[in-house]
């Protein structure tokens, strides 16, 4: 098991990365995982459809039975809309727990495919029993972050994006680690790695725009999920996801 002295040291030590290698493996590994990445994403969506339908249902039907509640003296009314604004930050911080949690099963799944290890495609492996309030509290802390990120304007959140999105890796393939030490080891990994990790998020997420408008528009459901893979390359080149603590042997035996 991967402990929290364990990976600050391995990220300390750690050899520059290779972006063209790791664009490389990201294009052969997405071509494996294109399908469970657009489950992922329209799972998320369909989870979050409820959400949207409590927080928009009562002021369209309010717009819908009486127009003029919607102003006073031919202005918006603020007590009206101040509710609406806190049910809205209440339903980003649920929708970022549904996205955090399917994000972090399928960078499970992208571990799965890429070391050609049989397990099922688990999308709700992080919703359960064992990890549901780990998922949750981990995405209290990235929504707060992002939160006072976008309060203190632009160039924080720039730069908080690349550890929030190394943290969704992290927790991914060490889910038995405390939240406090993914979130140390997502800053950690973030700081060193930051120009290429961003650089990377950046080319990524545009290929796959860029990719699935070609695919009428549509294709970009199918290579939205592009954007995610060079953050699990960062992580393995960096953090070898597929070595084996000796420790992890103790007790083992082959019948």
């Amino acid at each position: 098991m991967n402990t929290l002295e364990t990976l600050l040291s391995k990220i300390e030590i750690a050899k520059d990365l290779d972006f063209g290698d790791i664009f490389s493996k990201s294009i052969d590994l997405f071509k494996k995982v294109w399908l469970q990445g657009l489950v992922t994403l329209l799972l998320t969506f369909a989870m979050m459809i409820p959400f949207y339908i409590v927080m928009y249902a009562p002021l369209i039907a309010l717009g819908v039975l009486d127009p003029e509640s919607m102003q006073e003296g031919g202005e918006v009314n603020m007590a009206l809309l101040i509710p609406f604004y806190l049910v809205m930050i209440v339903f980003m911080f649920f929708a970022m727990i549904i996205g955090f949690g399917l994000k972090s099963a399928f960078y499970r799944i992208c571990k799965a495919k890429d070391l050609n290890e049989i397990s099922s495609d688990d999308y709700f492996y992080f919703f359960k029993k064992p990890y549901l309030r780990k998922t949750i509290k981990l995405a209290a802390i990235t929504f707060g972050i992002s939160l006072v990120a976008v309060l203190l304007c632009v160039i924080p959140i720039i730069y908080v994006m690349v550890p929030i999105a190394l943290i969704n890796v992290i927790y991914a393939l060490n889910p038995d680690m405390s939240a406090s030490d993914i979130v140390k080891v997502g800053f950690k990994l973030g700081n060193k790695k930051w120009l290429i990790t961003f650089g990377l998020m950046f080319v990524a997420g545009l290929l796959a725009q860029v990719v699935g408008m070609i695919m009428c528009f549509i294709g970009v459901f199918v290579t939205a999920s592009f954007a995610y893979i060079p953050l699990y390359f960062i992580y393995k080149k960096t953090l070898d996801v597929n070595e084996q603590n000796a420790i992890d042997d103790i007790g083992t035996t082959t019948e």
